[in-house]
């Protein structure tokens, strides 16, 4: 089993920045990692992944040049640098592990999660 925790949070002003980071342990494992989100009201939705090494990355067109993810193989440890942050990317963020060898981005296709951090943009 992996063990994730979510940690960076916070309460910004609209245009402002936050950076998440999420470490793994146990029997950190895995193809993929990546970061959800969830905000009251709506399904969880996928925000970007990268994969086990760090040479590949993907986003959610949402977030895509706003967004930066990123993984220290050393610290077992993926970061979310967010920027130019909107009311509307207010959520609960996830960071996951998928084992699938195809690029996920479906939630049911992560089997780890973390218990999520709160991130609330205000206006």
């Amino acid at each position: 089993q992996v063990q994730l925790v979510e940690s960076g949070g916070g309460l910004v002003q609209a245009g402002g920045s936050l950076r998440l980071s999420c470490t793994a342990s146990g029997r950190t494992f895995g193809n993929y990692m990546g970061w959800f989100r969830q905000a009251p009201g709506k399904e969880r939705e996928f925000v970007a992944f990268i994969t086990w090494s760090g040479g590949g990355t993907y986003y959610a067109d949402s977030v895509k040049g706003r967004f930066t993810i990123s993984r220290d193989n050393a610290k077992n440890t993926m970061y979310l640098q967010m920027s130019s942050l909107k009311p509307e990317d207010t959520a609960v963020y996830y960071c996951a592990v998928s084992t699938r060898g195809e690029p996920p981005t479906m939630p049911y296709e992560y089997p780890y999660w973390g218990q999520g951090t709160q991130v609330t943009v205000s206006s």
